[in-house]
Formats: structure tokens, sequence, C-alpha cells
């Protein structure tokens, strides 16, 4: 099942739960405005090429809409649009003032050359900068985009509205990025882990941990979980899997992933079959990687307690169901994944107050967050008596919903 058939069906059933209005419920999924732009720029040699941008700006109640901009070839509408629904229920499950928008650019990043993908940034945002702002939507970065795509966005967007650090985030700590941005996401899974585990009498340190994936967010959480005492026993990444009983050597490891671009051949563990990594036994199992990757073809066969989703959608619905029977507890990426753009509503906060916070700061307001998220959502679990997903789902549509009737939504 994709992305956007399972943020439907979550939705469905949360406004369900709810007892919303149909009315309401319709008007809820339906996209506040949809933007698809040209994008024609000369390439270096001198030719004319031209590439389709768009934004999908869901839903404004709560706030600016946020979201972030993604270059990869395929960049499907209907893909777009559930993302862009999916940020609308998670900045309201994390309790930050935003809605939620994506976007991106058709495009294959890999094949333009630095300055072409300059040249192509500066013409999407001359395209679309009356319909962003510091008060109306705020890009970040996404798939295929960096950093340096964000400080080209923001001066280009100063060019027609003055210096305006606050309007994308995931920016250069040099042009107002935020401290501990880098590792927010992975801090938050951390963050979320410690709440989920504290409710069943357990701790990081003593639990075993097996994470897919070992980009920025996998490799975070994992060094930080290997700091609070946790034993990561199995690692997998795009070029392969390793895992070590006793352990893993995880500040090794990383180093290793640096320097020959993946986890391949580190010598601290044994290599094995990255398809086996989820089955592995554990106490805690955390993917990082791709979405659809626990379905009802391996759900059986999982071993972990808990699952943390680090990835967005990992989960397929009918895996949900048969780990469910099983008693596997899963934290749902909605929540457990929001550090990142958390932290970026601290980013956007620091620029509009043109005050900058210590990594201290970022990172005890974090854990503030994370934390109380997770008792809001245990409450929407008691009170509607459902799994940690619907909890989530209801948290953030009521959020949503009810700031929408507040503003004057005529039923």
């Amino acid at each position: 099942m994709n992305a956007l058939a399972a943020t439907s069906r979550n939705f469905k059933k949360a406004a369900k739960l709810l007892g919303l209005d149909t009315k309401l419920e319709k008007s809820l999924l339906i996209p506040f405005r949809e933007i698809k732009v040209e994008c024609t720029i000369p390439k270096d040699d001198g030719t004319l090429a031209s590439f389709v941008g768009f934004r999908v700006q869901h839903d404004n109640a709560r706030g600016p809409m946020k979201g972030g901009i993604r270059y990869h070839p395929e960049v499907d509408p209907d893909e777009v649009n559930a993302l862009a629904q999916l940020m609308t229920w998670k900045t309201a499950v994390a309790n930050i003032p935003y809605g939620g928008a994506k976007g991106g650019i058709g495009c294959a990043p890999g094949e333009l050359s630095v300055s072409e993908l300059e040249r192509l940034t500066r013409v999407f945002t001359q395209k679309i900068h009356d319909l962003i702002g510091v008060h109306i939507d705020v890009p970040a970065p996404d798939m295929g985009t960096n950093p340096q795509t964000m400080a080209w966005i923001l001066d280009e967007y100063s060019k027609f509205h003055g210096y305006s650090p606050a309007v994308v985030t995931g920016k250069p700590i040099d042009l107002g990025g935020s401290l501990g941005r880098d590792a927010a996401t992975g801090r938050g899974v951390l963050f979320a882990t410690q709440a989920l585990l504290e409710e069943y009498g357990k701790s990081i340190s003593d639990q075993q941990f097996v994470i897919q994936g070992f980009g920025n967010v996998g490799s975070w959480a994992a060094k930080l979980i290997n700091e609070f005492g946790g034993k990561v026993i199995a690692v997998s990444d795009a070029s392969g899997a390793v895992k070590n009983l006793k352990g893993l050597d995880i500040d090794k490891l990383i180093r290793h992933a640096l320097e020959n671009r993946g986890i391949k051949g580190f010598s601290g563990g044994e290599a094995f079959d990255p398809k086996s990594l989820l089955t592995e036994d554990c106490d805690v199992l955390i993917p990082a990687a791709l979405g659809g990757v626990i379905n009802r073809e391996n759900a059986n066969d999982i071993r972990a307690k808990f699952i943390i989703e680090a990835a967005n959608h990992p989960t397929d619905p009918e895996a949900d169901e048969i780990l469910s029977k099983k008693g596997v507890i899963i934290l749902p990426d909605i929540f457990a994944n929001s550090g990142g753009v958390t932290v970026s509503y601290f980013e956007w906060v620091q620029n509009i107050q043109g005050f900058m916070w210590d990594e201290e700061k970022v990172n005890s307001e974090l854990k503030t967050y994370m934390t109380n998220g997770f008792k809001y959502v245990k409450e929407m679990c008691k009170s509607h008596s459902c799994d940690l997903r619907m909890g989530a789902f209801t948290l953030g549509l009521n959020r949503v919903a009810r700031a929408t009737v507040l503003r004057g939504w005529e039923a």
C-alpha cells in the first residue's frame, strides 16, 4: 500500500474515532493550494532545459505551512499530496504552530552541475516567491536538497522581500541555521524511545537495538542510544548489514561508513544478509530507511517487542494488524521522527527573534516537546481506547479540526 493510501486510511479511521462532521472531514482533506510552475534554465553547454516545479500547500489553520522541497526525477503528484497532508498532522502532533506543505522539482540532481542546480533553484524561487514567506509557507530540505539549496532560496527570496532568514529552515549555520539541527531527527528518536520504554518500566540501557538504515537519522540514533548505554547489535544500509551480539562499536562504524560510503566491510562484526535484518532477535527495532519495509510477508517473523518508526511509513497497514495481534508496540512515524521538524521550528523562532540559542538549549527544548508529545498521544489512546498510531492521528487531526472550527469554518 503506498503512502497516499495509507495516509488517507489512517485519516479516515481517526476521523471516525473523533466523530468528525463529514463536511469538515472532506474540507480537511482538500489541499489549500497546489502550485505548478515551469522552470527553464540555460545549461552549462548553452542549451536550454525545462523542468516542472511544484508546491502543495495543504493546510494553514494552525499557522504557516511547513514541509520539504525534493529534487528527484520521479516526483509523483499523488505522493507529494500525501506527504503535504502528513506534514499537517505531524506538526499538529508535535504541537508546533504550523500547517503542512511539500514540493519539489522533477529533475535528476546527480546529472546537473552545481551551477545548474543553483540556476534551477533561483528560477523556482522567482516563480513561487510571492506564495511562500515567513508567515505563509516555510520550505526545508528533503531528498536531493541540502543546506546549500536553502541558502540559494533565502538569497533569491531576499532580493524581492529584504533579508528574511526565517523563510526557509535547514540553512547553513552561517546564515541563521540552528545548532543541533543535524542530529535533531535522531535525537528525537532517542527521546521518543526513552518515553515509550519508561511507560513499560524499562530503560535504554537494558535493551538491545537493531537499526535499519545508517544515513543521517540511523547513524545519529545509533550514536545517541549507544551513549545512553543501549546495545546496538545489528545495523544495515544500502551497502550491506553487520551484526555483533556483544554490541557494535558505533563510533568506529560511523567512521568506517563515512570513509567507505557504507557499512560494508566493517571489521567489528560479522556481515549478513540485509534482508534478514528486520527479523533479527532484539528488543527494539528502528526502521530508519525506506517506507513499506515491514509488510505482510515479514511481519509474522519480526521478533522485536518495540518498533520505533524513524523512517516515514515503514509499516504497511496490513503488517500493523499482524503485529498488534502479536502484541508488538509500534511508535508511529508521525510522532517518532518529528524531532527534525521541531528543531526546524526552533530555527524559525530564533530567526524571527534575531537571537540564536546554544546547542544545550535546543536539545533541552526538544526533549520537553518530545516528552510532552508522548504524554498527549497516550491520553488520546486512553480516551479512544486505540493503539499509538491512532492515538497520534486522532491527536493531530483533533488539533487541526479545532483550529479550523475556531477560525470560523461554517458547517
